[in-house]
C-alpha cells in the first residue's frame, strides 16, 4: 500500500485519539491499534513522517497508561472476564484437540478393562480395588470419600489439584508429550475407574456421586493439559516468530489460562470434600450440580469466549 493511502485510510481515526478519554477499555484498544499502525509503517515507511507521527501518538498513550504503576481494581474484573476467555479463544482447536485425546484414551481404558479384567488392578492398584470391593459388599460404595475430615480433606484436594495442574502446563515444555503424557494416565484412569462400578451395576450412581466434583475436576485437567500443549507448540511451530520469541507469548497464555483453573479447582475439591460424601441426597440435587458445572463449563470456556471474540472483533475499527 502507498503511504498517502496508508495516511488518507487511517488519518482520522489518528486524530480521534488525540481526544482524551477516561475508558480504559479504548485506551488500551487505541493503543494496541496504534502499535500495529507503527509497526506497519516502520516495515513499509521507515524514515517517513508519518512512523515519527504514530510513535508520538502512542507515547502519549502510553504514557497516560502507567503514569500511574498502581493496577486498579477493575483490571482484576477484566482478568476474568475478558483476558482469559479470550486466551481461551486463541486456542480453541487445541483445546479441541485435547479434550478428543482424553476422550479417546478414557474409551480405551473402558475396552481394556472390559476385555481384560486384570487391567482394572493393574491401573488403579489391588490396595484401591479391594477397598472399594470391601465398601461395596458393605452397602456403602463410595464409602472412600466419607474416612478423612472434610476440611484436612479440602485442602489436601485442593493442593495436589493445583499442583498437577501446574505440572500438566509446565509439562509441556517437553514439546506437549510430557502434557499429553499426563492426560493419558488420568484419562485411561478414569475409564477404568468408571468401568468398574458400570460393571457391578453402579454406573448411574457412581455418575450422580463422582461427578459431583469429577465435572469440574475432570474439564480443568483437560484444559491444564491444553495449556501445556500451547506451550508444546510453541516450540513445535513458532510461525513467524524465533522459537523464543513463540515460547514467551505462549507462556504468558498458558500462565493464564492455568490461574484461571485454581478458583474451579478450588471448587471442586470443595465439592468433592463436603457435598460428595452425602450419597443420600436426593437425585435432583446431584443432578443440579453436575448439570450446573457442565454449563459452566461450556458457557465460560467455549461458548462465551466465542461470543466475546466476535463482539471484540466487530467493535474493532478497520484498518
Amino acid at each position: 500500500m502507498r503511504e498517502g493511502h496508508f495516511i488518507k485510510q487511517n488519518i482520522d481515526r489518528w486524530k480521534s485519539y488525540q481526544e482524551p478519554t477516561d475508558d480504559p477499555d479504548e485506551v488500551a484498544k487505541r493503543f494496541t491499534y496504534l502499535v500495529d499502525d507503527l509497526s506497519y509503517a516502520k516495515t513499509f515507511y521507515p524514515f517517513s513522517n508519518t512512523v515519527r507521527y504514530i510513535n508520538g501518538l502512542a507515547a502519549r498513550i502510553y504514557l497516560s497508561i502507567y503514569k500511574n504503576k498502581k493496577e486498579k481494581s477493575h483490571r482484576i474484573i477484566t482478568f476474568w472476564t475478558t483476558e482469559i476467555p479470550l486466551t481461551i479463544r486463541k486456542h480453541h482447536r487445541t483445546l479441541l484437540f485435547t479434550f478428543l485425546f482424553f476422550a479417546v484414551f478414557v474409551a480405551i481404558g473402558v475396552f481394556s478393562a472390559a476385555y481384560d479384567q486384570t487391567f482394572v488392578r493393574a491401573i488403579l492398584g489391588n490396595d484401591y480395588v479391594d477397598m472399594t470391593e470391601r465398601n461395596i459388599a458393605n452397602g456403602d460404595p463410595f464409602g472412600v470419600y466419607k474416612n478423612e475430615n472434610e476440611v484436612a480433606m479440602f485442602i489436601q484436594i485442593a493442593f495436589n489439584n493445583i499442583r498437577v495442574s501446574f505440572m500438566c502446563f509446565a509439562a509441556g515444555i517437553f514439546v506437549s508429550i510430557g502434557s499429553l503424557y499426563m492426560l493419558f494416565q488420568n484419562s485411561l484412569m478414569l475409564g477404568v475407574f468408571e468401568y468398574m462400578f458400570f460393571h457391578k451395576g453402579m454406573g448411574f450412581q457412581s455418575i450422580l456421586v463422582i461427578f459431583i466434583h469429577g465435572t469440574l475436576e475432570i474439564s480443568a485437567l483437560v484444559i491444564a493439559g491444553c495449556s501445556g500443549m500451547i506451550i508444546g507448540n510453541s516450540i513445535l511451530f513458532p510461525k513467524t516468530y524465533t522459537r523464543l520469541q513463540s515460547l514467551i507469548r505462549a507462556t504468558k497464555d498458558g500462565v493464564k489460562i492455568v490461574i484461571g483453573l485454581i478458583p474451579i479447582f478450588i471448587t471442586a475439591a470443595f465439592f468433592e470434600s463436603f457435598v460428595t460424601r452425602h450419597t443420600e441426597m436426593p437425585i435432583w440435587i446431584s443432578l443440579t450440580i453436575l448439570v450446573g458445572s457442565l454449563f459452566f463449563v461450556l458457557w465460560y470456556f467455549v461458548f462465551y469466549p466465542i461470543i466475546l471474540s466476535k463482539k471484540v472483533n466487530h467493535n474493532a475499527p478497520a484498518q
